[in-house]
């Protein structure tokens, strides 16, 4: 068994991670120590958990029947506590962001190194269903050469708690975006010549004063485009979640179901040279570019999704790395990656802080 500390028992901490090692999937994982300062929340872990349950991450310091960490606290908190535990010798799995700078990222990967410890960033969505389907897709063919990727996290409604603040290192990118954004990243093979052709962030209906609309496009080279967005204010959202635009059709999906419509041979159909005169019909009439291509079409569901099959992917993706020395799959150096992007992003379009 791996044993585990978590920290924070609010909507991740309990919901995410807590629910998974409550969960009949969850075998190899044990929750020895849960820190909440909250009397309420304490009182509900000890009792759903069965286990210690400390106020402080400072109390976990000397104690040697830990082998993981989950850091759950709020998200200005992930670096600073993040980093005090690998110091005194902790594995740490980092919730999401990693950090609010490249930076703290990189301090976060060298201290761990320093200390002989191992530290990760939840990206569980990079083992979600909905990604991986549409990498076989892309692997297979199907669509041709993919040239563009999109990428949508939205929805219509309001926010008005903490992840509303800058100061929180919140709002749509910060909180969502990691997810959109690693899975681009991923989409583009983690290339270190991925740069930022465009980003927009606004404040729009939030209460806070961070973002609540979020745009980028990521671009490297003889890769395809990729047009992510981490949008609040989008009636008409849950069309899709993930497009792929190839040179032989397209494929779209939510989180679960999907449909595919592609030419699975060009050469049936004959070459059309360019003409570089008026076209026109059999009775010599203007006429537009008309041929009948015949696509086939797929579609089917998704079975799981980022909640259950993927956090199990992901920890057992901890436990070999924790327990039997093998190398991470989804490393803290693409969750550096990540923020790199997100804080490019505010950087380029800086929106004012009206709240400490």
């Amino acid at each position: 068994m791996m044993r585990v500390a978590i920290i924070g028992q609010g909507r991740s901490g309990r919901n995410i991670h807590g629910a998974f090692f409550r969960s009949e999937a969850n075998d190899f994982c044990k929750v020895v120590c849960i820190v909440e300062e909250d009397e309420f929340r304490a009182n509900r872990a000890r009792e759903e958990f069965g286990c210690d349950v400390v106020s402080s991450y400072t109390q976990l310091f000397g104690r040697e029947d830990i082998d993981l960490v989950v850091n759950a606290s709020y998200s200005q908190m992930h670096y600073a506590i993040t980093r005090d535990l690998l110091c005194h010798g902790f594995n740490v799995l980092c919730e999401k962001p990693f950090g609010r700078t490249y930076f703290e990222c990189q301090d976060l990967i060298n201290t761990a190194k320093a200390n002989g410890v191992i530290v990760a960033a939840f990206h569980q969505t990079l083992f979600s269903p909905a990604f991986l389907k549409a990498k076989e897709i892309i692997a297979s063919g199907c669509v041709g050469d993919v040239f563009q990727i999109s990428l949508r996290y939205s929805g219509f409604a309001r926010r008005w708690d903490w992840q509303t603040l800058q100061s929180k290192c919140a709002g749509s990118l910060y909180n969502s975006g990691p997810h959109p954004v690693g899975q681009a990243l991923d989409f583009l093979g983690w290339d270190k010549d991925t740069r930022v052709a465009f980003s927009s962030l606004k404040s729009i209906l939030t209460s806070g004063d961070s973002d609540d609309y979020a745009k980028v496009i990521l671009t490297a080279p003889d890769k395809p485009v990729v047009d992510i967005e981490v949008n609040s204010v989008d009636g008409y959202a849950g069309d899709f979640v993930i497009k792929l635009c190839g040179s032989k059709g397209t494929y779209s999906s939510t989180n679960t179901d999907y449909k595919l419509k592609y030419i699975p041979d060009f050469s049936v159909y004959p070459e059309r040279p360019v003409q570089t005169r008026f076209i026109e019909n059999e009775n010599r009439e203007p006429a537009y570019c008309s041929e009948k291509l015949e696509f086939t079409e797929e579609s089917g569901k998704i079975e799981g999704t980022a909640f259950d099959s993927a956090v199990l992917a992901f920890y057992k993706m901890m436990y070999a790395a924790v327990m039997e020395g093998q190398p991470l799959t989804v490393t803290p150096d693409m969750a550096a990656q990540v923020i790199r992007v997100i804080a490019q992003a505010h950087a380029d379009n800086p929106l004012p802080i009206y709240f400490d």
